[in-house]
């Protein structure tokens, strides 16, 4: 099953680490979110960051759950599910951070973008293989496929919360609106 993920962290460096993650299944069950206790050796801190998330180190020190319990329950949790993330090159970078944390290889849960989890699924939707649909050149994804997702980002601008479960529960409404968006325009070729 798909699920959608955000993680916070302490900041936008490469010594940054995660403060917060949260993940919803694609069918709406299963939303969890911990406040992650920095792991020894996680020090650096961005004020701009704290400033976003509104998350203090204090706050993270007296609730936050060990870094090695909340990697647990992740690979306990997710194992098995395509991981989707809006940003998996920052969120990638945290995941890892987070396992290893825990004990766990680097690699033992990995990241896709959200976007191809969306394309996906309108491609499901309107009976397209992505892998063997005819392109223009230089054209990444089938036309019907883009023109969806386009629509549907522009439909759903809504700002971040930088909340981790509202951002996961945000990608998760995207993918259910390509969805749905995919679904009419099946019904429209068919009609």
């Amino acid at each position: 099953m798909r699920v959608f993920m955000d993680i916070e962290a302490s900041g936008l460096t490469g010594d940054s680490y995660p403060i917060e993650i949260a993940w919803v299944f694609e069918d709406g069950s299963g939303g969890e979110s911990h406040l992650i206790r920095p792991a020894p050796g996680w020090t650096a801190w961005s004020a701009s960051g704290e400033a976003t998330h509104g998350i203090d180190r204090a706050t993270l020190a007296a609730t936050g759950e060990p870094a090695d319990a909340v990697a647990s329950r992740m690979v306990a949790a997710l194992s098995g599910h395509d991981l989707y993330a809006s940003s998996p090159e920052w969120d990638g970078k945290w995941l890892s951070d987070l396992l290893e944390a825990g004990g766990f290889a680097r690699d033992a849960l990995s990241l896709r973008d959200t976007e191809a989890a969306q394309a996906e699924v309108i491609a499901e939707t309107l009976g397209i293989d992505l892998a063997t649909a005819p392109r223009d050149p230089g054209e990444e994804l089938p036309t019907a496929v883009e023109t969806i997702m386009v629509l549907a980002a522009m439909e759903e601008r809504r700002p971040h919360h930088h909340r981790a479960l509202d951002d996961a529960e945000e990608e998760r409404r995207r993918w259910i609106k390509v969805r749905e968006m995919a679904e009419k325009e099946k019904g429209w070729m068919a009609g």
